[in-house]
C-alpha cells in the first residue's frame, strides 16, 4: 500500500498550496505559497461493520423490556400533551366568551352615556335661552324706569349688580359648563360672552374638554359638573385680593417652642415651624457656622428663638422622668394594712441565719459556703396566727457593708443579733449605726443563751457605750434571750416583733403603679438577668413594664421566696423578676411605667448620665495635677485583677475589700467586675493587663478555659470571702520591696596604704573588733565619716586569699572601683539581710 494512504483505505488530510506575487510599495514584491485545508468528509459505517459475528440492526440492542418501557413514555407523554392542548383550547374560549361580553356591556354602557348629553345638551339649550329672554325684559324694564333718574356706570361691581344680571350669568355658567353635542350646532354668543369666555381660565378648560365623556357624567347620568368648595374658597379669595389691591400677607403665628438641653438645627426649625435655610442664615449672622444635622446648645438656640419672635420653654433631660415622681400617699381608703418587713443584723457567726431557720424551719446555713452567709436573702413566713412577717437576712463579715446599709434602707424593723458568749463586735457597732441611720425600731435578741460562758448581763451593758439601752436597763429598746439551737425565746421574740409592728401601724396602698427596692441582682445562665426586688407600693404583676436604675425590661415572671410562680405580688413581697434587658445595681428602685418607650428613654438618659458622671470624674484634672499624680505613682506597684461574681452585692462588696488592700508602695486594682460567667472577653483583658482573673462563686465557660489555657491567663475560685481576701492580700504582699537589715561584723584601721603596679592600691590593715570577711559590705570612714561605701575587691593574709580574718590580725584589703584610701581611715565591715514584708 502506498504510504499516502492509511489503513482504512482513505487518503490523510493533506495541504494544496497554489504560489501568489504579492506586491508591496516601492515596487517590491514577494511570492507566497497559499495553502488550502483539505475537509475529511466522514462517511457513517453500515450496520454491524464493526462486528464480525453478523449484521445485527442498531435497535436490536435493546431488549424487548427496554423498548416497551420506552414505548409505554412516548404513548404517556402524547396523552398528556394532548390533554394540555385541550385545556388550554378550553380556556381561550371561556377568555373570548367573557371579552365578548365585557365589550358588549361597554357598548350599552357607552351608548347610554352618548344619549345622556344629549338629553343633558337639549336642556342647556333651552335653559339658556330662557334665561336670556328673562334677562333681556328685565333690562329693558330697568332702563325705562330709572334711565332719567340717575348717570350710567361704567364697571358695576358685583355687589352693586342687578339679580336679574346675575340670573343671566348662572345661566351662562350652566352652559358653559355643558359639554355641546357634535350633532347640534351651539347658538352664537354676544361678543362680550365671547371674549369673557375666552379670557376665562374656567371657561377655557370648559370647552377644551368638550366632547370627553367623564366618570361623572357616566356613572350620574348628567353633564352638570359642580365646583368643589375649595375652587370656591379660592375664587372668593383671589377676587377679595384684587378688590384690596395686592396680596394679603398671612399673620405670623408665635408659638411656644420647647428647647432642650441640645437641640439639632433641624428639629429646631421643626419646632418654630420656620424653614431650616433661615434658621441656618440666622446663625451664621450671629457667627456659628452649623448644618442642618449639627447639635446647637441651649443657649445658642434660645438666642436664635427669640430672634424669630417666639417664646422659649426650657425642658431639662431630666424631665423624663416626672413620671416617676409620686405624690406622697393620703391616708385614704385604698391603703390596707401590710406585713412589716425585719431586717436581721449582727457581726458574723454569731447566729442571724441559724436564727431565721429557726423560726422558718429550714437549713440555710447548711448551704452556705463555709457555715458564714455572704448573700442577702429575702423570706416571707406566715405565723400560725395568720400574721405575715417578711425577713431580710444579711451577712454579718466587714465586706458586707452596703448589703447591710441596703437592708437598713428598706426596713421596718431591725434585729439585731448578739451572741451572749461573745457580745459586742465592731460588725455589731457597724448594725447598730446602720439601723439608728435609717430611724428605725430596733430590738435586741441575744442568741445563743444554751452555751456555757453566755453572759446577757455583759451585752446589755455593753450595749449601752452605744447609745443602746434596753428595757431591763430602763430603756425603751426591746431585747429577747433566745437560742437557735432549742428554740427556747422564739415565739416571745416573734411576739415582740408582731406588738412593734402593730404601734408602727404599717399601710400601703395595692392599688397604683408598684414601686420597690432591688435587694439583690444576679446573671443566670438559663433565665438571664435576674434581680429579687421587695416591692415596696403598689402592685407588680406579670407583664407590667418598668425601669430600675440604668436598665428596663417587661415582667416575665415572678417567683416567689418558695420557687412558686405568681402572678402578682402587693406591698411587702420579696420576689425574683424575670425580663431585664440587663443586671441592675443592688440598692436600685424599680419604678412601673405606661409604656415600653417611656421605659427606655428612661434608662438610656440615666446611662448617659452615669456615662457622663465617669467622664467629669477625670475632666477637672489640670496637667499639673496629671503630672504631681504621675510623680506620686511612680514608686507605687499595682496589683490587676479581673473579678467576677454570682451576684451584684458580693461582686461590689469584694471590690470594697479589695480597694483597701495596699498601703504607699503598693494598691489593688479592679479591672473590671462584673455579674455571671467567666467569659472569653474576660480572659482577653485579663491578658492584655497581666492579670488574674478571680471568680467568686462562678466558673469560666468551656470557650474561656481553652483560651486561659491557650494564653496562659491564671483563673482562681473562691467561695469563701475570708480566703479571697486572704490570697490577694498574700499576692499584693509580694509586690512589696523587702526589708533590708545590716547587721555589723566588725572594724579594721588602715596602717599603711602600698601601691602595687598592675593591682593599684592596697590598704595593709589591722582588724580591731569582730570579723573581716571577704563576702561583706564594707564603708570608709574618715574623721568618722562614711566617704564610701561598697564591696573588697580582695582580701589577703600574707599572700594567701582568704575568706576572712579574725580580730587582732593584719591583712591586706583593695575597694572594687575606688582607691582614695588613706592611712588612719577606719573601714565598717556589715553584712546585709533581706527581710519579707507584708501588709
Amino acid at each position: 500500500m502506498s504510504d499516502t494512504t492509511n489503513n482504512d483505505g482513505k487518503k490523510p488530510l493533506g495541504l494544496k498550496g497554489a504560489t501568489v506575487r504579492q506586491k508591496f510599495s516601492h515596487g517590491r514584491t514577494k511570492n507566497v505559497v497559499v495553502e488550502r485545508k483539505n475537509k475529511r468528509v466522514f462517511t457513517p459505517k453500515p450496520a454491524g461493520s464493526g462486528k464480525p459475528g453478523g449484521q445485527k440492526a442498531a435497535g436490536s440492542y435493546l431488549s424487548d423490556a427496554e423498548l416497551a418501557r420506552r414505548k409505554k413514555a412516548l404513548e404517556a407523554a402524547r396523552a398528556m400533551e394532548e390533554e394540555r392542548a385541550a385545556k388550554e383550547r378550553a380556556l381561550s374560549e371561556a377568555r373570548e366568551g367573557e371579552r365578548a361580553k365585557r365589550r358588549a356591556e361597554k357598548d350599552a354602557a357607552v351608548r347610554e352615556a352618548e344619549e345622556a348629553k344629549i338629553r343633558a345638551e337639549r336642556a342647556a339649550e333651552e335653559a339658556r335661552a330662557k334665561a336670556e329672554a328673562e334677562a333681556a325684559e328685565a333690562k329693558a324694564s330697568k332702563k325705562s324706569v330709572s334711565g332719567a333718574a340717575r348717570p350710567k356706570l361704567r364697571n358695576p361691581t358685583p355687589a352693586t349688580a342687578d339679580p336679574a344680571e346675575a340670573q343671566v350669568a348662572g345661566a351662562r355658567a350652566e352652559a358653559g359648563r355643558a359639554v355641546p353635542n357634535k350633532n347640534l350646532k351651539p347658538a352664537a354668543k354676544p361678543a362680550e360672552d365671547r371674549k369673557h369666555t375666552r379670557n376665562t381660565k374656567g371657561g377655557g378648560n370648559d370647552r377644551r374638554r368638550s366632547g370627553k365623556l367623564t366618570i361623572n357624567q357616566a356613572l350620574g347620568g348628567g353633564g352638570n359638573r359642580q365646583r368643589s368648595m375649595a375652587a370656591i374658597k379660592r375664587r372668593q379669595a383671589r377676587d377679595k385680593r384684587k378688590m384690596m389691591g395686592g396680596p394679603i400677607e398671612h399673620e405670623k403665628v408665635y408659638r411656644d417652642v420647647q428647647v432642650p438641653d441640645a437641640i439639632t438645627v433641624q428639629e429646631l426649625a421643626n419646632r418654630m415651624t420656620e424653614r431650616v435655610a433661615e434658621v441656618v442664615k440666622a446663625l451664621m449672622t450671629n457667627g456659628i457656622m452649623a448644618t442642618q444635622n449639627q447639635t446647637i446648645d441651649h443657649e445658642t438656640a434660645q438666642l436664635i428663638v427669640e430672634e424669630f419672635g417666639h417664646t422659649v420653654v426650657r425642658v431639662s433631660d431630666a424631665a423624663v422622668e416626672d413620671i416617676l415622681v409620686t405624690e406622697p400617699e393620703n391616708d385614704d381608703e385604698n391603703q390596707a394594712p401590710r406585713a412589716p418587713v425585719i431586717t436581721i443584723m449582727g457581726h458574723v457567726d454569731h447566729g442571724k441565719t441559724s436564727l431565721l431557720d429557726a423560726i422558718r424551719k429550714t437549713n440555710v446555713v447548711k448551704g452556705e459556703a463555709g457555715g458564714i452567709t455572704q448573700h442577702i436573702g429575702a423570706y416571707q413566713i406566715t405565723l400560725d396566727g395568720g400574721e405575715v412577717m417578711t425577713f431580710l437576712d444579711t451577712p454579718g463579715h466587714a465586706a458586707f457593708t452596703s448589703m447591710r446599709s441596703r437592708g437598713a434602707q428598706v426596713t421596718d424593723i431591725v434585729v439585731l443579733v448578739v451572741a451572749a458568749d461573745d457580745s459586742v463586735m465592731p460588725q455589731t457597732i457597724e448594725a447598730i449605726n446602720h439601723a439608728q441611720a435609717a430611724n428605725v425600731p430596733m430590738i435586741v435578741a441575744i442568741n445563743k443563751i444554751d452555751r456555757e460562758g453566755a453572759d446577757p448581763t455583759r451585752v446589755r451593758t455593753e450595749l449601752l457605750q452605744h447609745n443602746v439601752i434596753v428595757e431591763q436597763m430602763s430603756g425603751d429598746v426591746l431585747d429577747v434571750e433566745v437560742s437557735a439551737i432549742t428554740g427556747e425565746g422564739l415565739d416571745k421574740l416573734l411576739e415582740n416583733i408582731a406588738l412593734q409592728a402593730e404601734l408602727l401601724e404599717l399601710r400601703a396602698n395595692a392599688d397604683r403603679p408598684a414601686e420597690g427596692a432591688v435587694i439583690e441582682a444576679k446573671l443566670d445562665v438559663g433565665r438571664g438577668p435576674v434581680a429579687t426586688v421587695l416591692v415596696q407600693k403598689g402592685t407588680l404583676k406579670r407583664g407590667d413594664i418598668f425601669v430600675v436604675g440604668e436598665q428596663w425590661g417587661k415582667v416575665r415572671a415572678l417567683i416567689d421566696d418558695q420557687g412558686q410562680r405568681i402572678e402578682e405580688a402587693g406591698p411587702s413581697v420579696p420576689v425574683e423578676v424575670l425580663g431585664l434587658n440587663g443586671s441592675p445595681e443592688a440598692g436600685d428602685v424599680l419604678n412601673v411605667v405606661p409604656d415600653e418607650a417611656r421605659a427606655r428613654e428612661i434608662a438610656e438618659y440615666r446611662a448617659q448620665v452615669a456615662k457622663d458622671k465617669k467622664a467629669a470624674a477625670g475632666a477637672g484634672v489640670s496637667l499639673d495635677q496629671l503630672l504631681a499624680n504621675a510623680k506620686a505613682d511612680e514608686n507605687v506597684s499595682e496589683l490587676p485583677i479581673v473579678l467576677k461574681a454570682d451576684v451584684q452585692g458580693s461582686a461590689e462588696a469584694l471590690v470594697q475589700a479589695c480597694e483597701k488592700i495596699g498601703n504607699d508602695e503598693v494598691r489593688v486594682r479592679v479591672l473590671h467586675s462584673g455579674v455571671g460567667a467567666i467569659t472569653e472577653s474576660d480572659v482577653t483583658l485579663a491578658e492584655a493587663s497581666g492579670a488574674p482573673i478571680i471568680g467568686f462563686n462562678v466558673r469560666a465557660n468551656t470557650p474561656a478555659r481553652n483560651s486561659a489555657n491557650q494564653k496562659g491567663v491564671e483563673i482562681r475560685y473562691y467561695s469563701i470571702i475570708y480566703d479571697l481576701v486572704d490570697d490577694i492580700k498574700a499576692a499584693a504582699s509580694g509586690l512589696l520591696s523587702p526589708e533590708v537589715k545590716e547587721t555589723f561584723i566588725g572594724y579594721a584601721k588602715i596602717k599603711e596604704v602600698f601601691k602595687i603596679t598592675g593591682t593599684g592600691k592596697i590598704a595593709g590593715c589591722e582588724v580591731t573588733e569582730g570579723v573581716a570577711r571577704r563576702s561583706a559590705g564594707v564603708r570608709l570612714l574618715r574623721d568618722n565619716v562614711v566617704i564610701h561605701e561598697g564591696k573588697l575587691k580582695t582580701l589577703k593574709r600574707h599572700k594567701d586569699e582568704v575568706k576572712e580574718v579574725q580580730s587582732g590580725q593584719e591583712c591586706g584589703m583593695a575597694f572594687e572601683n575606688y582607691e582614695d584610701i588613706r592611712a588612719d581611715d577606719v573601714i565598717e565591715i556589715f553584712t546585709t539581710e533581706e527581710l519579707e514584708r507584708r501588709l
